[in-house]
């Protein structure tokens, strides 16, 4: 587990910058197989009105473009949710060997929560999952967020 809690921490605040233009504040690192950072990324789907713009996809995209490849199987993805389906996908496609997350996801999760995509025995490749890294932490941003974006709804 060294460097999680690190790499989680900037998550988090990649996860803050997100929020600040608009999206849901959801943060992912690629971390090498020496610990070292290769990409980061928010969600940027307000931001660019691409629906496919979630955090993971676009930090897998920065660390394939940093590897000059497609495969990332020494690579550990550290993302502040549980990835939705066409995340947890991405990861299977770039042959990611861990996950580690902070919040589940109980309406979209794939990973535990609704779907078990990463770990389908039926698929070539399968992911090591790791939960709870800084999960109170990871909750209490998206809380807040939807409780400001509620507000505003009713508010405004």
């Amino acid at each position: 587990m060294p460097g999680w809690r690190q790499a989680m921490t900037q998550a988090l605040d990649v996860a803050r910058r997100a929020a600040a233009w608009g999206d849901v504040p959801i943060g992912a690192v690629v971390l090498g197989s020496d610990g070292d950072v290769l990409s980061e990324a928010g969600n940027e789907r307000e931001l660019t009105g691409d629906p496919t713009a979630h955090a993971e996809v676009l930090a897998i995209r920065r660390a394939a473009e940093a590897r000059d490849g497609w495969r990332l199987g020494d690579c550990t993805l550290i993302v502040t949710l549980e990835p939705c389906t066409m995340c947890a996908g991405a990861i299977v496609a770039a042959r990611i060997p861990r996950v580690v997350f902070g919040a589940f996801d109980p309406k979209a999760g794939a990973v535990s929560s609704l779907f078990d995509v990463m770990r389908d025995p039926r698929l070539p490749h399968r992911t090591e999952v790791v939960t709870g890294v800084m999960v109170e932490e990871s909750s209490a941003l998206l809380r807040e967020f939807f409780d400001g974006h509620r507000a505003c709804t009713v508010d405004g």
